[in-house]
């Protein structure tokens, strides 16, 4: 017996229905960008009087970082405090908290690419990609390390020469015919 046409289980109905589409959940760094740009246009409405997208520039992005460091987990020891200058201090004090310089990083990073999607011009026009921006990002940079007495170095990545891979390529020959010879 067959199933009749309406019936869900038959094939004929269920090869024409096309599945509704559903929009692919945005990726981690996605709702994370959109999520900080949220978060910043809604500090431009905030000012006195409010801003629109099209009226700040990069003394607003300044203040903006400075106005996030009041929800900061990272623990910025001033040059007077008796930690100062080390990395794990014995216990407490009462230097301020303030966003890690990593944070303000990344964070500069996904606004500069959402202003960009959201029809802000030119990246020469960026207010995130001031070089105000840069040079405050190093200062929070040199500060904090010297804060906790750890100096800050860039990685140097290694690289890999032509010389590498020949060097590997002539051991895998020697050894083959070493095994060659050994095994005759």
């Amino acid at each position: 017996m067959k199933d009749p046409p309406d019936h869900p289980s038959s094939s004929s109905n269920h090869l024409k229905q096309p599945l509704p589409s559903q929009p692919q959940p945005l990726s981690r760094y996605e709702s994370q960008k959109r999520r900080d740009w949220n978060t910043f246009i809604q500090y431009l409405k905030s000012q006195n009087p409010p801003l629109m997208m099209s009226q700040f520039d990069y003394t607003h992005v300044l203040s903006f970082l400075r106005y996030l460091d009041q929800f900061g987990k990272t623990k910025v020891h001033h040059q007077a405090c008796v930690f100062f200058g080390q990395p794990d201090p014995p216990g407490p004090c009462t230097c301020p908290l303030k966003q890690a310089w990593g944070s303000l990083d990344a964070l500069i990073g996904r606004l500069r690419a959402a202003y960009e999607e959201h029809g802000g011009g030119s990246p020469d026009t960026n207010p995130f990609a001031n070089g105000s921006i840069r040079v405050h990002l190093r200062e929070v940079r040199e500060s904090q390390a010297k804060a906790r007495g750890i100096p800050y170095r860039k990685k140097k990545r290694r690289r890999k020469t032509i010389n590498d891979v020949v060097v590997v390529k002539k051991d895998v020959a020697n050894s083959s015919s070493t095994h060659n010879q050994s095994s005759t």
